[in-house]
């Protein structure tokens, strides 16, 4: 049997992480057996769904790279194919009408609740052997119910959590359709996953409680019923439920916020699954290595810090063109043009291991290409009356040498010799100057990418 699998978003907000992971699961389980990956957008929810959060969806599953071989379908195209079910579930009587209205069932929940009991829909329209129903309202639209077995268990061996078994008493008749004739979200699952030939359903732990009336609705459906691996949740590093300040955005922002996607894909690798000691890894090897056997059951947590030793790790490894092409974007919306000719694939290679997100290099390196802010503090501290004289010095010294690092560092240590001073007491006043902070990379590599006009214009016009 060929695998098939799917991630099924509802397009009420965007793809999130917890959402990126199960997808992300879901693909490599089907690669890793060549099998199909669907893409399905649950979008029954019609007060809630949006065009813009099914982009969201298809964006970033699209800077994630995983690829679907099937989809996206939708299910409010599918509307016509879900009632023809219904209507045959009615006909073999598997489901039936059911005419309570809002006020009963209120009221029913209440009686129930005062007495201690779980609220649950007691039957009243459910056809028996024997047993007279009262005769249909004429104002009431009805509602479609499924008939869900009253005795017995339902079993499943779950992939991930082990065996679960749900008493069938503990289930009521699941609504399937409203009464304005459309179907639900449980019995819409059901038919596209039966039809879709879905072999395998991982997905998040919140929709364990779904799985029993699935399988039975599967079961009444005649169905093969899929195996199903249920997810845990992701917390954040303080232990509570993921949220904004976790990391709980949406998967487009971490592009925004200068994050790789090979970063991102393996960090959601490791979140809740591992092989070995092994952190780092390409999304080729995780096919390879990906299992259901090795998720943990219990919650992972979200961790920011790994998550930028991660991206650090591959900034470091990316290719210079995409990190050009890439940065020359970031530069623009902070008001820095690069022009085409520019050295800016050399200046990408002096702080690319010095940074974890592409923001922050792209921040770093704006100096090169408009003249910097001087931060007061770092100018007040190292841009003393002593040490001017020492610049006016090296300037006389730096018009006349090779423009090439080398030439500099030694321009900069016959100064240094001859003032009799320790080195960063010149280096350090000639990064404030030239870069508007006191931190950069080597001082002479950062004069040659400046270039030797640029650097005595801007010494020129730090000490005037």
């Amino acid at each position: 049997m060929t695998v098939r699998t799917r991630f099924a978003p509802s397009p009420t907000g965007f793809l999130h992480i917890g959402g990126a992971r199960t997808a992300l699961f879901s693909w490599a389980y089907a690669k890793k057996h060549g099998g199909d990956f669907i893409l399905r957008i649950e979008d029954t929810d019609v007060a809630r769904s949006t065009p813009e959060a099914v982009q969201a969806i298809l964006d970033g599953m699209q800077w994630l790279g995983l690829d679907y071989d099937e989809g996206p379908f939708y299910q409010m195209q599918r509307m016509d194919r879900y009632k023809q079910v219904i209507q045959k579930m009615l006909d073999e009587g598997s489901a039936y009408y059911c005419y309570c209205s809002k006020e009963e069932l209120d009221a029913l929940r209440e009686s129930q609740m005062q007495q201690g009991l779980k609220p649950r829909y007691d039957g009243c329209w459910r056809p028996e052997a024997g047993k007279v129903l009262p005769s249909p309202p004429q104002d009431i639209p009805p509602v479609i119910r499924f008939k869900n077995p009253q005795s017995g268990h339902v079993v499943w061996h779950d992939l991930v959590k082990g065996e679960i078994s749900i008493a069938n008493q503990e289930l009521d008749d699941l609504i399937i359709a409203r009464a304005d004739g459309t179907p639900t979200y449980n019995f819409c699952v059901v038919v596209d996953d039966w039809e879709m030939g879905i072999t395998q359903v991982i997905r998040g732990d919140d929709h364990v409680n779904n799985t029993p009336r699935q399988i039975n609705m599967l079961m009444a459906l005649g169905a093969t019923i899929p195996q199903y691996a249920h997810l845990s949740m992701i917390l954040g590093s303080d232990g509570q439920k993921l949220s904004k300040r976790h990391g709980a955005v949406s998967v487009m922002q971490y592009d925004e916020d200068g994050y790789l996607p090979e970063a991102v894909l393996n960090y959601l690798a490791r979140l809740g699954w591992s092989h070995g000691d092994d952190e780092i890894f390409s999304k080729q090897q995780f096919c390879e290595w990906f299992d259901l056997d090795h998720i943990t059951p219990s919650a992972a947590q979200f961790n920011t810090e790994k998550l930028n030793w991660l991206n650090a790790h591959y900034i470091k490894q990316a290719d210079n063109e995409y990190l050009v092409s890439d940065i020359t974007k970031r530069l623009n919306k902070l008001n820095v043009v690069v022009s085409a000719q520019s050295n800016l694939s050399a200046v990408i290679d002096l702080y690319k291991e010095r940074v974890s997100t592409l923001n922050e290099l792209a921040a770093n390196i704006a100096y090169f290409y408009q003249k910097p802010v001087m931060d007061q503090a770092a100018a007040e501290k190292h841009l003393t009356v002593d040490i001017k004289p020492v610049i006016a010095t090296l300037v006389e010294l730096l018009k006349g040498v090779d423009w090439q690092a080398e030439p500099i560092h030694q321009v900069i240590n016959e100064v240094v010799a001859q003032y009799q001073l320790k080195f960063p007491k010149v280096a350090m006043p000639l990064r404030v100057m030239l870069t508007g902070i006191a931190q950069s990379p080597s001082i002479d590599q950062v004069m040659a990418l400046l270039g030797k006009d640029e650097v005595l214009a801007r010494i020129d016009s730090a000490l005037n």
